[in-house]
């Protein structure tokens, strides 16, 4: 088995309420709480045992819906500080998201934040986000985190309506100051099954753009459901002469094998936990079981720690261990979490140098 051993990183949905209506919400949010959400008591347990029971401990994302929309979240995220967690809030660009509010997540730990950018003008973002005038406040509060000293990951989604504004993003994406830029590749699920993927070949031409903007741009870029892009920087490096040991120094290098259920837990907001947000696999609940003993040993986790038994393209392809595809992507098309992922275009050789896409 090669895949990440323990968790690196936690999305933790607290909520599925939020003010938005976002075309792609995998949350399929609505305004209200759910009555079968974790009480802050439950958090509090929940976080101890991440950071007792993993070492590591992972980095801990708060996300929804709208983490806002629970009014603990500035005391979960001084426990997780308090514990020794790493934590970063992922919340909705609305009216709750003031510079007030970005200065007490700060004070109580918060070490990254993120907001989302679908589009370079307000047409475009607030088209796919539901709610006039959001382009307006994500440009606000993009500001007020970086002003604050919060290094700032602004995710864009990718699909046939995004991909053409993807260049004038960036150049938003650069002025805003942000640390990262997050292309996530649409998975149809939830309400995403309204936005159009794109092709294999579409693909493969916006990761081979993604990676030719490296040292062109402030800021680092990576993938969310497309971990083929770290095949594609490594082919590249490869080009340039770069040593096997130089690339997994390298920030790509440092996510090997960090995919869906191999380095990522996700606890909903009502402590089911699967893969990913994107994986609706349920394999418990921390109502129940400890996170940390699901992950180490649930059947669903430890075969997706396994890429030599993907099937299909995947498990034949000499990149498996670093990429593997997107499990989720491989679920909801085929439905086989272990299958090949279909938006990947490229056919490898044994050793991995002489495929093509």
């Amino acid at each position: 088995m090669s895949g990440v051993a323990a968790p690196l990183r936690v999305y933790w949905e607290l909520t599925r309420a939020c003010d938005l209506a976002c075309r792609h919400c995998r949350a399929e949010a609505h305004p209200d709480r759910g009555v079968d959400e974790l009480t802050t008591d439950e958090c509090r347990e929940v976080l101890r045992d991440l950071a007792t029971a993993i070492a590591p401990p992972p980095h801990v994302i708060f996300t929804g819906g709208d983490p806002l929309k629970r009014p603990d979240l500035g005391a979960l995220v001084r426990e997780a500080a308090g514990l020794g967690l790493g934590v970063s809030v992922a919340p909705s660009a609305t009216t709750r998201l003031t510079a007030d509010v970005v200065g007490e997540l700060k004070a109580a730990g918060v070490e990254g934040m993120s907001v989302s950018l679908d589009g370079a003008t307000a047409a475009r973002h607030d088209g796919i986000r539901g709610v006039p005038g959001c382009f307006d406040m994500t440009l606000r509060a993009a500001g007020s985190i970086v002003a604050a000293g919060i290094p700032l990951q602004i995710n864009t989604l990718v699909c046939r309506e995004t991909v053409d504004d993807l260049e004038a993003i960036a150049a938003l994406v650069a002025g805003i100051g942000a640390r990262r830029w997050s292309l996530f590749f649409l998975i149809a699920v939830g309400r995403g099954r309204v936005l159009t993927p794109l092709s294999a070949a579409e693909a493969e031409r916006t990761l081979e753009w993604a990676a030719s903007q490296a040292g062109r741009r402030p800021f680092v870029t990576s993938t969310t459901e497309a971990p083929h892009y770290r095949r594609i920087v490594v082919q590249r490096l490869r080009r340039a002469g770069r040593s096997v040991e130089q690339i997994r120094r390298s920030p790509v290098g440092r996510g090997f094998g960090v995919r869906d259920g191999s380095g990522i837990l996700f606890i909903a907001a009502n402590g089911d936990v699967t893969p990913s947000g994107f994986l609706p696999l349920v394999v418990g609940n921390v109502r129940r079981t400890r996170a940390a003993v699901l992950y180490r040993d649930d059947p669903v986790f430890r075969a997706l720690r396994a890429p030599e038994t993907f099937r299909g393209r995947c498990g034949a392809c000499a990149f498996h261990a670093l990429c593997g595809g997107s499990r989720a992507r491989a679920w909801a098309t085929t439905g086989d979490v272990l299958g090949e992922d279909p938006l990947c275009a490229w056919e490898s050789d044994a050793a991995g140098e002489g495929g093509r896409s």
